[in-house]
């Protein structure tokens, strides 16, 4: 039997100059939709990635009783209002493979006023979501786990309390949920956050969601207030920088190559990726900048490295490039000397294990690696070139081992097979489309 469901690669990419454009962002994606639920009115976003884990959040919404509708890659949403959820009693919601969904989402559901059952998918299942329910249920909503894992039942509260809450990981997610539980208090919700990504702050401030932060060295200090109602949202969303990160470490690793991809958001809570690559060598500039909606937008230029260097990363870099680490090793891999990666606990939090993930694919293409549970050390070598046979398949079917195994098999050669290529339907469904297109 025939198994479609793998790629297999036989030689390397040929040198290219090409122009791209990317996919919506996913995060981006999913926050629009969840505020959308809230608002009054009908919403519409431009440019929605149109992936499992945004199709998982408009079906968690639609059971909830939010009404859309699709029309190409744009998506119009019609919102009950704050708390305007309308749905039966014992509802399941499928958060399929997104902890964005399964974590956010929750946040909103803390004044629900019938029991709640939240699932994922065998990968989801795998993974602590204490980290939410622990600061959720302290707004007075009831939250009964498998062990700090999915199922979850969720059993709201009449009056939310707000909370003060110290957010200690660099989790935007947990960030995120306890400030859309915020929004639903008759009160002000304090938050001391240790620095993510700030895509939510900068959606309340553009929907004048009344929010306070104060930006310090290693923490963020934000106040959010309750609300009786938001606005509606009219969005387009930006090329996703997570996404456009496998394209410009292969055009990094290619020789003779360069590359533009149009639109990216480079907002400063994202970019960790940009700066990890211009420490070891390689040539990335940013065209036509502008603002959009608070999000910092881009045509990113990318040219190929001759030589790179190896770095000891940072680690106020980490939660910058939490999503990136996986393709950022193979430049590690090819530099001149030894990179050192540390604090990355996080990225085992993911949809597989990825520093294991990451150890494991460069071991199998002959480079020597020391891990822990939380570092990495990667002896590079500057004329890497692979010439046997790699398999990747059992990795939890993590769309990102998948496309760090392609960008691998295209930089460096050797037979490869593989499998679960349906993985990237949950966050870049396009991803060969675009490879093809370089290809051509």
């Amino acid at each position: 039997m025939t198994n479609f469901n793998k790629i297999e690669i036989n030689k390397p990419i040929k040198s290219f100059n090409k122009i791209i454009k990317i996919d919506g962002d996913k995060s981006l994606s999913i926050r629009w939709a969840l505020l959308a639920s809230q608002a009054n009115g009908k919403s519409i976003a431009y440019n929605l990635l149109k992936s499992e884990d945004i199709i998982s959040t408009l079906n968690c919404l639609k059971k909830l009783g939010i009404k859309y509708k699709f029309f190409k890659n744009n998506c119009e949403i019609v919102g009950l209002g704050i708390n305007g959820f309308q749905y039966k009693k014992k509802i399941t919601l499928d958060a399929g493979n997104s902890g964005t969904l399964g974590r956010l989402l929750q946040g909103l559901l803390i004044k629900s006023s019938k029991q709640i059952k939240l699932i994922g998918d065998k990968s989801l299942s795998k993974r602590d979501f204490l980290r939410v329910t622990q600061p959720l249920q302290r707004f007075g909503a009831k939250f009964k786990t498998n062990n700090g894992k999915l199922p979850i039942f969720i059993n709201g509260t009449k009056k939310p309390k707000p909370i003060k809450y110290f957010e200690n990981k660099g989790s935007a997610q947990c960030k995120s949920a306890v400030m859309l539980a915020a929004l639903l208090t008759d009160g002000k919700t304090f938050i001391k956050a240790k620095k993510s990504r700030n895509h939510t702050e900068l959606l309340f401030k553009h929907l004048s969601i009344p929010i306070k932060i104060l930006n310090k060295k290693n923490y963020d200090y934000i106040e959010v207030r309750g609300v009786k109602k938001i606005q509606t949202l009219k969005y387009t969303i930006p090329s996703d920088i997570s996404s456009s990160a496998f394209f410009l470490v292969l055009t990094a690793l290619c020789p003779g190559s360069q590359l533009k991809i149009k639109n990216v958001n480079i907002n400063p809570s994202r970019i960790g990726i940009i700066k990890i690559l211009k420490m070891m060598g390689v040539k990335i500039l940013f065209k036509n900048q502008r603002i959009y909606k608070g999000e910092k937008i881009a045509d990113v230029f990318v040219k190929s490295t001759k030589s790179l260097k190896a770095i000891n990363c940072p680690p106020k870099l980490n939660s910058s490039a939490i999503d990136e680490f996986l393709v950022i090793f193979l430049l590690a891999a090819k530099a001149k000397g030894n990179s050192y990666f540390k604090n990355l606990s996080e990225l085992n939090q993911k949809e597989s294990p990825r520093l294991k993930w990451g150890s494991k694919i460069l071991n199998l293409m002959g480079i020597n690696t020391k891990t822990t549970n939380d570092s990495i050390k990667i002896y590079g070598n500057p004329y890497l070139k692979v010439d046997k046979k790699i398999i990747i398949k059992d990795y939890l079917k993590d769309h990102r081992v998948f496309m760090t195994s392609v960008i691998a098999a295209l930089a460096f050669g050797g037979k490869w097979t593989i499998h679960d290529k349906d993985s990237i339907k949950t966050s870049f469904p396009s991803f060969l489309k675009i490879i093809n297109e370089i290809k051509k």
